[in-house]
Protein backbone atom coordinates (compact mmCIF):
# COMPACT_ATOMS: atom_id res chain seq x y z
CA UNK A 1 0.00 0.00 0.00
CA UNK A 2 1.58 3.72 -0.81
CA UNK A 3 2.40 6.02 1.55
CA UNK A 4 -0.29 8.54 0.71
CA UNK A 5 -3.13 5.66 0.82
CA UNK A 6 -1.56 4.50 4.40
CA UNK A 7 -1.68 8.21 5.78
CA UNK A 8 -5.48 8.86 4.45
CA UNK A 9 -6.70 5.57 5.62
CA UNK A 10 -4.87 5.59 9.50
CA UNK A 11 -5.69 10.21 9.12
CA UNK A 12 -9.01 9.30 8.50
CA UNK A 13 -9.45 6.67 11.36
CA UNK A 14 -7.63 8.77 13.87
CA UNK A 15 -9.66 11.40 13.60
CA UNK A 16 -12.87 9.37 13.92
CA UNK A 17 -11.60 7.80 16.89
CA UNK A 18 -11.51 11.27 18.84
CA UNK A 19 -14.81 11.90 17.52
CA UNK A 20 -16.39 8.84 19.06
CA UNK A 21 -14.00 8.62 22.11
CA UNK A 22 -12.47 11.74 22.53
CA UNK A 23 -8.66 11.84 24.08
CA UNK A 24 -7.74 8.95 25.88
CA UNK A 25 -8.56 8.78 29.53
CA UNK A 26 -5.68 7.13 30.96
CA UNK A 27 -1.95 7.30 29.89
CA UNK A 28 -1.82 9.84 27.29
CA UNK A 29 0.62 9.87 25.30
CA UNK A 30 0.64 13.88 25.20
CA UNK A 31 0.61 13.26 29.40
CA UNK A 32 3.81 11.19 29.33
CA UNK A 33 5.33 13.63 27.21
CA UNK A 34 4.90 16.57 28.86
CA UNK A 35 6.73 14.73 32.46
CA UNK A 36 9.13 13.47 30.17
CA UNK A 37 10.08 17.63 29.14
CA UNK A 38 9.33 18.52 32.82
CA UNK A 39 12.20 16.03 33.68
CA UNK A 40 14.10 17.67 31.00
CA UNK A 41 13.45 20.84 32.02
CA UNK A 42 14.73 20.12 35.72
CA UNK A 43 18.17 19.08 34.55
CA UNK A 44 18.65 21.76 31.90
CA UNK A 45 17.24 24.80 33.41
CA UNK A 46 19.24 28.03 33.51
CA UNK A 47 18.18 31.65 32.40
CA UNK A 48 19.79 31.66 29.09
CA UNK A 49 18.17 30.91 25.85
CA UNK A 50 20.92 28.53 25.07
CA UNK A 51 19.89 26.08 27.61
CA UNK A 52 16.60 26.49 26.23
CA UNK A 53 16.85 25.88 22.76
CA UNK A 54 18.72 22.27 23.72
CA UNK A 55 16.10 21.68 25.80
CA UNK A 56 13.45 22.03 22.59
CA UNK A 57 15.83 20.07 20.54
CA UNK A 58 16.20 17.13 22.95
CA UNK A 59 12.70 17.34 23.52
CA UNK A 60 10.90 18.35 20.17
CA UNK A 61 13.36 16.11 18.07
CA UNK A 62 13.30 13.18 20.47
CA UNK A 63 9.45 12.78 19.92
CA UNK A 64 9.39 13.44 15.91
CA UNK A 65 12.45 11.19 15.66
CA UNK A 66 11.26 8.76 17.90
CA UNK A 67 7.79 8.41 15.97
CA UNK A 68 10.39 8.76 12.69
CA UNK A 69 11.88 5.17 13.89
CA UNK A 70 8.58 3.71 14.77
CA UNK A 71 7.26 4.67 11.44
CA UNK A 72 10.12 3.31 9.29
CA UNK A 73 10.02 0.01 11.26
CA UNK A 74 6.44 -0.86 10.35
CA UNK A 75 7.30 0.46 6.56
CA UNK A 76 7.14 -2.96 4.80
CA UNK A 77 3.55 -3.43 7.04
CA UNK A 78 0.70 -1.63 5.52
CA UNK A 79 -1.81 -2.50 8.19
CA UNK A 80 0.62 -1.86 11.05
CA UNK A 81 1.50 1.30 9.46
CA UNK A 82 -2.01 2.37 8.96
CA UNK A 83 -2.80 1.49 12.90
CA UNK A 84 0.12 3.63 13.74
CA UNK A 85 -0.60 6.71 11.98
CA UNK A 86 -4.39 6.14 13.53
CA UNK A 87 -3.12 6.08 17.02
CA UNK A 88 -0.80 9.06 16.54
CA UNK A 89 -3.60 11.02 14.70
CA UNK A 90 -5.82 9.91 17.86
CA UNK A 91 -3.69 10.75 20.61
CA UNK A 92 -2.39 14.14 19.30
CA UNK A 93 -5.93 16.24 17.71
CA UNK A 94 -8.45 16.93 20.66
CA UNK A 95 -11.24 18.10 18.82
CA UNK A 96 -13.93 16.45 20.68
CA UNK A 97 -12.49 16.88 24.52
CA UNK A 98 -11.99 20.73 23.42
CA UNK A 99 -15.97 20.56 22.38
CA UNK A 100 -16.72 18.55 26.17
CA UNK A 101 -14.82 21.04 27.93
CA UNK A 102 -16.42 24.23 26.49
CA UNK A 103 -19.80 22.71 26.50
CA UNK A 104 -19.73 22.03 30.43
CA UNK A 105 -18.72 25.13 30.97
CA UNK A 106 -21.73 26.50 28.27
CA UNK A 107 -23.73 24.74 30.37
CA UNK A 108 -22.57 25.72 33.96
CA UNK A 109 -22.92 29.62 32.50
CA UNK A 110 -26.69 28.70 31.10
CA UNK A 111 -27.62 26.97 34.57
CA UNK A 112 -26.46 30.56 36.42
CA UNK A 113 -23.47 28.58 38.14
CA UNK A 114 -20.77 31.46 37.31
CA UNK A 115 -18.87 29.71 40.02
CA UNK A 116 -19.09 25.90 38.73
CA UNK A 117 -17.93 28.02 35.13
CA UNK A 118 -15.13 29.31 36.88
CA UNK A 119 -13.77 26.05 38.58
CA UNK A 120 -13.85 24.19 34.65
CA UNK A 121 -11.75 27.09 32.76
CA UNK A 122 -8.58 26.06 33.49
CA UNK A 123 -9.40 22.48 32.21
CA UNK A 124 -9.52 24.57 28.54
CA UNK A 125 -7.28 27.76 28.69
CA UNK A 126 -5.34 29.58 31.13
CA UNK A 127 -7.28 32.88 31.94
CA UNK A 128 -7.26 33.41 35.57
CA UNK A 129 -10.90 32.86 36.54
CA UNK A 130 -11.41 34.57 39.43
CA UNK A 131 -11.28 38.09 37.47
CA UNK A 132 -14.08 37.24 34.90
CA UNK A 133 -17.79 37.50 35.35
CA UNK A 134 -20.24 35.44 32.93
CA UNK A 135 -19.79 36.99 29.76
CA UNK A 136 -15.83 37.33 30.13
CA UNK A 137 -15.93 33.55 30.48
CA UNK A 138 -17.83 33.10 27.81
CA UNK A 139 -15.67 35.16 26.06
CA UNK A 140 -12.42 33.18 26.85
CA UNK A 141 -14.41 30.17 25.77
CA UNK A 142 -15.15 31.37 22.41
CA UNK A 143 -11.38 32.85 22.31
CA UNK A 144 -9.98 28.85 23.73
CA UNK A 145 -12.45 26.75 20.82
CA UNK A 146 -11.15 28.94 17.90
CA UNK A 147 -7.46 29.04 18.86
CA UNK A 148 -7.50 25.38 20.29
CA UNK A 149 -9.06 24.41 16.44
CA UNK A 150 -5.87 24.98 15.16
CA UNK A 151 -3.36 24.30 17.19
CA UNK A 152 -5.68 20.48 18.62
CA UNK A 153 -6.68 19.96 15.47
CA UNK A 154 -6.11 21.39 11.64
CA UNK A 155 -2.28 22.41 12.56
CA UNK A 156 -1.60 18.63 13.01
CA UNK A 157 -3.28 17.26 10.06
CA UNK A 158 -1.45 19.78 7.83
CA UNK A 159 1.75 18.36 9.81
CA UNK A 160 0.44 14.97 8.88
CA UNK A 161 -0.19 15.06 5.70
CA UNK A 162 3.22 16.86 5.36
CA UNK A 163 5.61 14.54 7.38
CA UNK A 164 3.51 11.50 7.87
CA UNK A 165 3.86 10.12 11.44
CA UNK A 166 6.39 11.87 12.84
CA UNK A 167 4.80 15.27 11.57
CA UNK A 168 1.67 14.29 13.93
CA UNK A 169 3.82 13.86 16.76
CA UNK A 170 6.60 16.79 16.44
CA UNK A 171 4.00 19.18 15.79
CA UNK A 172 1.98 18.21 18.92
CA UNK A 173 5.37 18.20 20.79
CA UNK A 174 6.31 21.67 19.92
CA UNK A 175 3.21 22.73 20.82
CA UNK A 176 3.08 21.12 23.85
CA UNK A 177 6.52 22.65 24.71
CA UNK A 178 5.08 26.03 24.02
CA UNK A 179 2.06 25.38 26.11
CA UNK A 180 4.85 24.48 29.28
CA UNK A 181 7.59 26.99 28.83
CA UNK A 182 6.60 29.38 25.93
CA UNK A 183 5.79 32.36 28.49
CA UNK A 184 6.85 35.64 28.77
CA UNK A 185 7.35 35.13 32.53
CA UNK A 186 11.02 35.86 34.17
CA UNK A 187 11.81 32.43 34.49
CA UNK A 188 10.57 31.33 30.80
CA UNK A 189 11.41 34.58 29.00
CA UNK A 190 14.73 33.96 27.42
CA UNK A 191 14.28 29.70 29.01
CA UNK A 192 11.10 29.29 26.24
CA UNK A 193 11.90 31.76 23.55
CA UNK A 194 13.09 28.39 21.00
CA UNK A 195 10.14 26.45 22.00
CA UNK A 196 8.21 29.55 21.58
CA UNK A 197 9.39 30.35 18.40
CA UNK A 198 9.12 26.86 17.00
CA UNK A 199 5.58 26.52 17.90
CA UNK A 200 4.78 30.11 15.63
CA UNK A 201 7.04 28.28 13.03
CA UNK A 202 4.80 25.39 12.94
CA UNK A 203 1.62 26.84 13.89
CA UNK A 204 1.62 29.02 10.81
CA UNK A 205 0.19 26.86 7.88
CA UNK A 206 -2.31 25.13 10.15
CA UNK A 207 -3.86 28.50 11.32
CA UNK A 208 -3.89 30.63 8.12
CA UNK A 209 -5.81 27.07 6.99
CA UNK A 210 -8.49 27.30 10.15
CA UNK A 211 -8.98 30.45 9.53
CA UNK A 212 -9.77 29.74 5.86
CA UNK A 213 -12.05 26.84 6.51
CA UNK A 214 -13.71 29.43 8.96
CA UNK A 215 -14.49 31.49 6.56
CA UNK A 216 -16.04 28.62 4.71
CA UNK A 217 -18.49 27.06 6.94
CA UNK A 218 -19.20 29.62 9.18
CA UNK A 219 -22.22 30.82 7.20
CA UNK A 220 -20.94 34.51 7.01
CA UNK A 221 -17.72 34.72 4.66
CA UNK A 222 -17.82 38.30 4.04
CA UNK A 223 -17.58 39.50 7.53
CA UNK A 224 -15.25 36.52 8.12
CA UNK A 225 -12.79 37.68 5.64
CA UNK A 226 -13.50 41.26 6.30
CA UNK A 227 -12.69 40.37 10.30
CA UNK A 228 -9.73 38.56 9.25
CA UNK A 229 -7.87 41.05 6.81
CA UNK A 230 -8.74 43.95 9.48
CA UNK A 231 -7.51 42.80 12.85
CA UNK A 232 -5.97 40.06 12.70
CA UNK A 233 -2.35 41.94 12.94
CA UNK A 234 -3.30 43.39 15.33
CA UNK A 235 -2.94 40.36 17.73
CA UNK A 236 0.19 39.67 19.87
CA UNK A 237 0.17 36.11 18.20
CA UNK A 238 0.74 35.73 14.58
CA UNK A 239 -1.24 32.52 14.47
CA UNK A 240 -3.88 32.92 17.02
CA UNK A 241 -4.46 36.14 14.97
CA UNK A 242 -6.32 35.39 12.10
CA UNK A 243 -8.14 32.32 13.61
CA UNK A 244 -9.76 34.21 16.37
CA UNK A 245 -10.74 37.16 13.72
CA UNK A 246 -11.80 34.60 11.21
CA UNK A 247 -14.34 32.68 14.02
CA UNK A 248 -15.56 36.31 15.53
CA UNK A 249 -16.79 37.16 11.86
CA UNK A 250 -17.95 33.94 11.20
CA UNK A 251 -19.65 34.25 14.09
CA UNK A 252 -20.50 38.04 14.83
CA UNK A 253 -18.89 38.81 18.10
CA UNK A 254 -16.46 40.37 19.08
CA UNK A 255 -13.76 39.04 21.15
CA UNK A 256 -10.48 40.54 22.26
CA UNK A 257 -10.04 42.89 24.66
CA UNK A 258 -8.71 42.97 28.12
CA UNK A 259 -7.49 39.73 30.13
CA UNK A 260 -5.86 38.16 33.11
CA UNK A 261 -2.83 35.63 31.57
CA UNK A 262 -0.28 34.36 34.01
CA UNK A 263 -0.92 36.38 36.84
CA UNK A 264 -0.60 39.70 34.17
CA UNK A 265 -3.06 41.87 32.66
CA UNK A 266 -3.29 42.51 28.76
CA UNK A 267 -5.20 44.59 26.87
CA UNK A 268 -5.30 43.12 23.73
CA UNK A 269 -7.20 44.60 20.41
CA UNK A 270 -10.78 43.63 19.87
CA UNK A 271 -11.45 41.71 16.81
CA UNK A 272 -14.43 41.93 14.34
CA UNK A 273 -15.27 45.05 16.83
CA UNK A 274 -17.09 47.15 14.25
CA UNK A 275 -19.57 44.67 13.39
CA UNK A 276 -19.76 42.29 16.40
CA UNK A 277 -21.83 41.98 19.15
CA UNK A 278 -20.74 40.97 22.66
CA UNK A 279 -20.28 37.11 23.26
CA UNK A 280 -23.10 35.52 24.96
CA UNK A 281 -23.47 31.96 26.51
CA UNK A 282 -25.27 30.99 23.52
CA UNK A 283 -21.82 31.40 21.48
CA UNK A 284 -20.19 29.02 23.15
CA UNK A 285 -22.26 25.96 21.20
CA UNK A 286 -22.22 27.69 17.95
CA UNK A 287 -18.62 27.98 18.37
CA UNK A 288 -17.68 24.59 18.99
CA UNK A 289 -19.76 23.23 15.85
CA UNK A 290 -17.92 25.63 13.37
CA UNK A 291 -15.09 23.79 15.34
CA UNK A 292 -16.10 20.29 14.15
CA UNK A 293 -17.23 21.85 10.78
CA UNK A 294 -13.31 23.49 10.00
CA UNK A 295 -12.28 19.99 11.60
CA UNK A 296 -13.81 17.84 9.37
CA UNK A 297 -12.82 19.86 6.15
CA UNK A 298 -9.56 19.98 7.20
CA UNK A 299 -9.02 16.23 6.90
CA UNK A 300 -10.58 16.27 3.95
CA UNK A 301 -8.02 19.04 2.93
CA UNK A 302 -5.18 17.72 4.15
CA UNK A 303 -5.65 14.00 3.00
CA UNK A 304 -6.72 15.66 -1.04
CA UNK A 305 -3.76 17.54 -0.81
CA UNK A 306 -1.11 14.45 0.12
CA UNK A 307 -2.86 12.07 -2.23
CA UNK A 308 -2.61 14.44 -5.38
CA UNK A 309 0.62 15.63 -4.38
CA UNK A 310 1.20 11.92 -4.16
CA UNK A 311 -0.33 11.53 -7.96
CA UNK A 312 1.68 14.29 -9.15
CA UNK A 313 5.03 12.90 -8.14
CA UNK A 314 4.38 9.42 -9.29
CA UNK A 315 3.51 10.95 -13.03
CA UNK A 316 6.95 13.00 -12.50
CA UNK A 317 8.65 9.75 -12.35
CA UNK A 318 7.20 7.87 -15.00
CA UNK A 319 9.52 7.38 -17.91
CA UNK A 320 9.13 9.48 -20.82
CA UNK A 321 8.19 7.66 -23.69
CA UNK A 322 8.90 9.23 -26.86
CA UNK A 323 6.42 9.70 -29.62
CA UNK A 324 6.02 8.37 -33.17
CA UNK A 325 5.39 9.30 -36.44
CA UNK A 326 2.10 6.43 -36.15
CA UNK A 327 3.28 4.82 -39.45
CA UNK A 328 4.32 1.42 -39.46
CA UNK A 329 7.38 0.15 -40.32
CA UNK A 330 7.09 -2.04 -43.89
Amino acid sequence: MRADRIYAYGAAAGLIGDLLLGDPRRGHPVAAFGRAAAAVEHRLWRDHRGRGALHTLVCAGGAAGGAALAAHALRRHPVASVALTAAATWSVVGGTSLGREARAIGGALAAGDVELARERLPHLCGRDPQALDGPGIARAVVESVAENTSDAVVGALVWGALAGVPGLVGFRAANTLDAMVGHKSPRYRRYGWASARLDDLAGWPGARLTALLAVTAGGRPREAVRAWRADAATHPSPNAGPVEAAFAGALGVRLGGTLAYGGRVEHRPVLNGAAGRAVETADIERAVRLSRRVGLLALGVTVAARLGAASVTRRARMPHRPRTSGRRAI
